[in-house]
This record gives C-alpha cells, sequence and structure tokens, in this order.
C-alpha cells in the first residue's frame, strides 16, 4: 500500500473553531498507482480517485497517519450494459420457443399471441436502453440527482469505493475498504404501491388464488422449467462436439483418444439424461397434450389433485387454476419414458462398441462404464456386430447418428413443453408480470455492478492472503449489506426492493480466469436464475491462486442485509408506523449469516479454525447481534455496527446504502473509520470527536457531496438532525436543505 511521505503530516492544519483538526493535506495519487501496493490492475476498475491525507494522536501520545480514498467505478455502467445484453438474449429465445411450440387450439394460441406481443415490446424497450447506455462512453458515475432518469434506470446511484488506509506507529498496516452506493431501487418505476418484496408476494398471491384460464405451476417449478430449458440449450451442442470428438478419434485409430472422448460424451450425455428425470417434464408434456387442438379430457380428474378442466374450444366459464395436470385418457405416457430411455441405451451402445473395438485392437480392457452396462445387458454387445477390416469411423459414425436423433427428438418435445410451463407465468396477468420482471432486473442490475465491484477490489487487496484464497474456494464470502432506509413513505418501498435485489444476488457465482488481452473488465454469462461472473487476472496473479480456482471452480457469496432507519421519518414509523419490515428483514438476514458462519467453521482446516477463533470472538459477536435484533429498539445502531464487525472478521465483503449513498451513509461510513481508529489503531479518546468532524468536513465524503449536487453540505435539516442517533450529526456548518 502506498504511504504517506515523511514530512507530509508535519506542516498543514486546519483549525477549526479554535480546535485543530489534523487534515493534511489533499492527495493526487491514489494508492492503486503506487509501486508499493503492485496491485495497477485495480486502475481497470476504479476511476476519478479522491484522496485525503491525516494524521491523529493515539493514546500513548504518538501519531498515527490515514489516507482515505473514495473513487468511482466504471462497472457502474459496464455490467448494467453486459446484464441488459444477457436478458435480450434469453427473451429473443424464450420468444423464438413461444412461436416453435407448434399448434395450439384457439384459447392457448390466443395467449400466445397476446404474450409475445407484450413479449416483443419488452425486448424493444431493453435494446433502446442498452442502445442510450451505449453512448455513455466512459462514464463511471451515476449522480443521485439522476437516480429517476429513465435511461439510467439499471445503473447503480453514486457508486464509489470507500478506503480507509491506516499506518501506526505500534500495530501493521490496515486497509478497510466499503462500497457505498444508493440503495437498489426502481425509482423511475415509483413506489406507489410497494417495492419487489410486496409486490412479488402479491402478484404470486393472486395467481395462486385467481379464477383464471390457466395451469398454475409454482414460482420453484417455473424456476426449475427454465434451468433445465438452460441446462438443454448448454449440453446439446456439447454432446454433439464431444461426439464429433470421438469420431474423430475413431478416424485416427487412436485408443487413448477414443477412451478419452468417450469419457468426455458419456459425463454430458448422464446430465443430460439426467436433467429429464424431474416430473415436472412429464406434467408439463401432458399439459401439452391437452393444450393441443382437439385435446378434450375425455376422464375426469382426481379430486385430490386438480379441479376439472374444459375444453379449450368451448365457450367456457371462469376456469380454476389447477395445481397439477389430470391423466388424460388417450395420452400415452409410457410413450415419453422409451423416448427419453433411448438417449441412455444409444450411449450405452456407443460404449459397447468402443471397448469391443479396442478389445479387438490388442488394448488393455475397456472402459469401466462399458464393464457396468455388461454386467446389466450382457447381449448388448453380443449384438453389436464388427467387422475387424472396417475401420473404426464406420463402425461408430450410425450409433453417433442414432444418438443424435434421439437426442433431437427428446430435445424438442422437452423444450416445448417447458416452453408451455413459461408460457403460463406470462399469459397469468400481462403486462403485471412483465412489469415485475422489469423491476426485478433493474433491481438486480444496480446490486451486481455493486457487487462485482466490491469482490473484485477484495480479491486484489487479499491476493496474497493464503487463508482468505483458503476461504474463497472452500466456503465463499460473506457481503454484508449496511442499509440506512427508514420504513416510512416511499423508503418502504425502496427498502422492499433493496430485500428482493440483494437476496437475488445468491443466484451469482463468480469465476477467475488469465487475462489474454489488456481487456480485463469482467464478463456475464447466465440466464436471470444464475449468473456466473468471469474475473480476469494478468498471468502472473492468476498464477499464485489455488489449484482449485484456476481450475475454475464456481466461487460463492452470501448476501445479507441489516437495516436500521435513523431519520426523522423513521422517528414517525416507530410512533405511528410499522417498523416489522425492518424487524423481519434483520431476522431472516441474521439466519442466513449464522449459517454461513456455520459453513465456515465445518469446511475450514482445523488449524485454521483454532488460530482463528483466538483471534475473534464469533460466536459472541453473533450472540449479541441476535439479542439487539430480538430486543426491538429504536433506531438500534449497534446491529449495524456488530454485522460491521462480523463482516470484517470473517474477510467479507462491506456495503453501506441509503437512498443516495450521499449523506445518511457519510454519516455512517465517517462513524465506522473513527470507531476502526478508536477501538483498533488506539486513536486518543480526546480526539474521536474532532476526527469524526474533520473526515465530515474536509474529508473525502463532503467531496462526494459536491459532485452529486454541486454544493458542500449535507442535506439535512434541524428535524432530521434532532432525530438523528448519537454521532450521525454533521458539524456545525456542514448542512442545508433537506434531501429530496
Amino acid at each position: 500500500m502506498g504511504e504517506i511521505e515523511d514530512g507530509e503530516a508535519d506542516h498543514i492544519t486546519t483549525d477549526v473553531q479554535g480546535q485543530k483538526c489534523a487534515l493534511v493535506c489533499e492527495c493526487t495519487a491514489p494508492e492503486s498507482v503506487s509501486g508499493k501496493d503492485n496491485l495497477p490492475f485495480l486502475n481497470a476498475v476504479l476511476k476519478n480517485p479522491v484522496c485525503k491525507l491525516y494524521r491523529f494522536p493515539t493514546s500513548d501520545n504518538k501519531w498515527m497517519r490515514i489516507r482515505e480514498q473514495m473513487s468511482e467505478s466504471i462497472l457502474s455502467f459496464h455490467i448494467p450494459k453486459e446484464l441488459i445484453s444477457l436478458h435480450i438474449k434469453e427473451d429473443l429465445c424464450r420468444n423464438q420457443e413461444l412461436k416453435e411450440l407448434g399448434e395450439l387450439s384457439p384459447h392457448w394460441d390466443n395467449l400466445r399471441k397476446n404474450v409475445l406481443t407484450h413479449c416483443d415490446q419488452m425486448v424493444n424497450m431493453y435494446q433502446g436502453i442498452l442502445k442510450e447506455l451505449s453512448k455513455e462512453t466512459g462514464s463511471s458515475f451515476k449522480s443521485s440527482s439522476s437516480k429517476g432518469e429513465r435511461t439510467l434506470e439499471f445503473v447503480p446511484v453514486n457508486l464509489h469505493l470507500q478506503r480507509m488506509h491506516v499506518h501506526s506507529p505500534h500495530l501493521k498496516d490496515a486497509l478497510y475498504d466499503v462500497i457505498t452506493v444508493g440503495a437498489p431501487a426502481a425509482h423511475f418505476q415509483g413506489f406507489k404501491n410497494g417495492g419487489l418484496r410486496k409486490l412479488l408476494h402479491r402478484f404470486e398471491t393472486e395467481r395462486r388464488n385467481t379464477e383464471y384460464q390457466f395451469i398454475y405451476y409454482s414460482p420453484e417449478n417455473t424456476a426449475k422449467a427454465k434451468e433445465v430449458l438452460s441446462n438443454i440449450n448448454q449440453l446439446q451442442p456439447l454432446i454433439a462436439t464431444y461426439a464429433d470428438l470421438l469420431l474423430n478419434s475413431a478416424s485416427q485409430h487412436s485408443p487413448d483418444s477414443l477412451k478419452n472422448s468417450l469419457k468426455m460424451l458419456s459425463e454430458k450425455t448422464e446430465l443430460f439424461v439426467h436433467a429429464f428425470k424431474d416430473q415436472l417434464v412429464r406434467s408439463a408434456l401432458l399439459a401439452l397434450y391437452t393444450a393441443r387442438p382437439g385435446g378434450i379430457l375425455k376422464k375426469p380428474p382426481s379430486p385430490k389433485n386438480s379441479t376439472e378442466e374444459s375444453s379449450p374450444q368451448d365457450p367456457p366459464p371462469p376456469m380454476k387454476r389447477q395445481d397439477s395436470i389430470p391423466h388424460h385418457s388417450d395420452y400415452d405416457e409410457e410413450e415419453w419414458d422409451r423416448v427419453w430411455a433411448n438417449v441412455g441405451k444409444s450411449l450405452n451402445c456407443i460404449i459397447a462398441m468402443v471397448d469391443k473395438l479396442i478389445e479387438r485392437d490388442g488394448g488393455s480392457g475397456g472402459s469401466s462404464s462399458s464393464s457396468k452396462n455388461e454386467e446389466k445387458d450382457p447381449s448388448l454387445v453380443d449384438s453389436i456386430i464388427t467387422h475387424p477390416r472396417e475401420d473404426w469411423y464406420e463402425q461408430l459414425y450410425p450409433l453417433i447418428l442414432t444418438l443424435k436423433d434421439c437426442m433431437g427428438e427428446v430435445v424438442n418435445r422437452a423444450k416445448q413443453s417447458l416452453t408451455f410451463v413459461l408460457l403460463q407465468e406470462l399469459a397469468y396477468s400481462l403486462p403485471q408480470c412483465l412489469m415485475l420482471t422489469l423491476r426485478r432486473d433493474i433491481v438486480f442490475s444496480q446490486a451486481l455492478a455493486g457487487l462485482v465491484c466490491g469482490f473484485i477490489i477484495k480479491l486484489h487487496t487479499s491476493l496474497h492472503d493464503p487463508g482468505f484464497l483458503q476461504q474463497l474456494h472452500t466456503v465463499g464470502l460473506v457481503v454484508q449489506y449496511e442499509g440506512l432506509l427508514s420504513t416510512y413513505s416511499d423508503e418502504i418501498g425502496m427498502l422492499e426492493d433493496m430485500a428482493v435485489g440483494i437476496s437475488d444476488l445468491k443466484k451469482v457465482t463468480f469465476k477467475i480466469t488469465e487475462a489474454k488481452s489488456n481487456d480485463v473488465l469482467p464478463v456475464i454469462t447466465g440466464r436471470r436464475e444464475h449468473y456466473v461472473v468471469e474475473v480476469k487476472l494478468p498471468a502472473r496473479m492468476f498464477e499464485s491462486l489455488p489449484l482449485q480456482i484456476k481450475e475454475g471452480q464456481l466461487l460463492h457469496v452470501y448476501p445479507v442485509l441489516f437495516n436500521v432507519g435513523i431519520n426523522e421519518q423513521q422517528t414517525l414509523a416507530e410512533r405511528f408506523g410499522d417498523v416489522s419490515l425492518q424487524e423481519s428483514i434483520n431476522q431472516e438476514n441474521f439466519e442466513l449469516l449464522k449459517e454461513y458462519y456455520t459453513i465456515f467453521m465445518e469446511k475450514m482446516p482445523p488449524d485454521y479454525i483454532s488460530h482463528f477463533q483466538e483471534q475473534n470472538d464469533l460466536k459472541g459477536l453473533l450472540e449479541n447481534l441476535h439479542q439487539n435484533i430480538q430486543a426491538k429498539k429504536r433506531k438500534n445502531v449497534e446491529i449495524m455496527w456488530l454485522a460491521a464487525t462480523i463482516c470484517r472478521k470473517l474477510n467479507g465483503i462491506r456495503f453501506t446504502c441509503c437512498k443516495s449513498a450521499k449523506d445518511r451513509t457519510s454519516m455512517s461510513v465517517t462513524l465506522e473509520q473513527c470507531s476502526i481508529l478508536r477501538d483498533e489503531h488506539q486513536l486518543h479518546k480526546d480526539f474521536f470527536i474532532r476526527a469524526l468532524d474533520c473526515m465530515r468536513r474536509e474529508g473525502c465524503r463532503i467531496e462526494n457531496v459536491l459532485k452529486n449536487i454541486k454544493c458542500r453540505k449535507y442535506a439535512f435539516n434541524m428535524l432530521q438532525l434532532m432525530a438523528f442517533p448519537k454521532y450521525y450529526r454533521p458539524p456545525e456548518g456542514t448542512y442545508g436543505k433537506a434531501d429530496t
């Protein structure tokens, strides 16, 4: 890390109301470009740094030196553009699959046409937003005054890295990072009807209970259908590629190559077959069958499982949704079993043939897979006639062709049936369903941009810590969000959006790869239910990673949110309103944090755990956090301090959020910095308030206010200041009009 040069701290001080404020000076060179940091790669992510240098006395009357740094990130715009591109690709694919559903009865066909019309409009909207964002070349910052702009909806508000580097006379240098960002929320959409948490619950309740001509599938089944469709789209081309590799190995008459190609083909085909074992595929096939023209039920359904369904061709009375599909007298359920099983049988024939060819060639035994299959079906190999003089390619080609044909038949049927499942969700309530999807995409995009920024920074600063790297691939990282939103008026909707957006980050995994060019920006792949973020490192840094990470192991994150409203609106909520939303969120996320701690203690090596427990009383901190959450005390900021401390001790990623990450966030991060200096670095007790006022008056956070609203005033009025907890009030002369 970059050090403060000798002499820098000896000259400049700022007299504030008769007391010395130890702001040393501004610094133009950020830490990340200093030679000592050895992390120039961060320059590809962080932009426009603001640096401040301080010195403060310690309890033994020596001096500690502090460098405060605040930086923007180009990921603010890069991640949303990546994500929107994926949404467009995913939605275009879904629309095409809906068109390829085949002939449907008039009722279902009209629903499909209506869905496609709305879905095409959504794709056009996403394409327009992406076009506008693409014009923002080189942008790395969205100001708080722009949070309601439609073209910037997907971009996080006021995203920054807030860093404090402490150089103390007795202790080792330490680095403390917090990502500050506006609460992920759909500001342009508004909060008149609440946020995502309430809207999704209401939508699902109405969908489950409303009488309507559609088939009800639970959110879990809908997500499962999307997962199976995604697996199909990934595995089918892979299997075709490995089948061609097998034929190529056969043409070269190479036993070793043939075995390796067969192993890869077998693994992928077995995954393919396994994907269709779910009962959902069976019920979806039957549902689609009944939706075809003439698909009339001749046998009444079992009252235990469903309600009666009329013919879609009759002018219907309202038809109650169905929790499951009734049996159809003309439908042959065993036909799907035969089609599905043919893929496995085709693979077994290929395995048997490969073993036979290698055996006749004098190879040392066949594949382990084939021996298992021969035990099950000894006639399988005998039924294959081989001709020694024919080449291997000619022997395997017709079997590969059969495998591809069988696989194509399975894919065709499964794709159509599962697409029909997705049609049900979309058909229920247009355009409400798509608007909910849009809102969730917007909130998730803002949350993901911050997460990727935090992950990359954490990775770079901890790259030489073996314990951290082991924790990264063994357990994953906890990501702790500190929320300062009130549970009153519009901020209730913001908190509801934020809670869902942060929870959705559980769908994200990371993969670290070696950078092959100067383009080191992260790449996102996947779909709405599962994303993989590829983080690129230069060769010298990549080589220092553990083998598991270098081999592409997916790395998990565990996001948790703790919220404590601190302003005057929270005072109103506590006295005249409802704080149950905040209480529920804190309790739910405490359980998630405790679950992460349990996994951490179980999976990390015993020698690491013993050392870790000596250094940290995490169990006591967790118990204290739980007691504070249960206490239901007004504006209990101890919850935030305990959660932040636990996160730091677990090598986690820290976030602090309010509506715009400008005023309340500034009060919180400066208080956290000074508290760390007091508790961890022996800041003199008589200088705590002075240091706090100094950072708020002259530090990076007042610069953040300036770049957002072109004014060096925190947006607080007297009513708000009176409502704030102790130590959350800015110094005299640094506040003005209330935030809008």
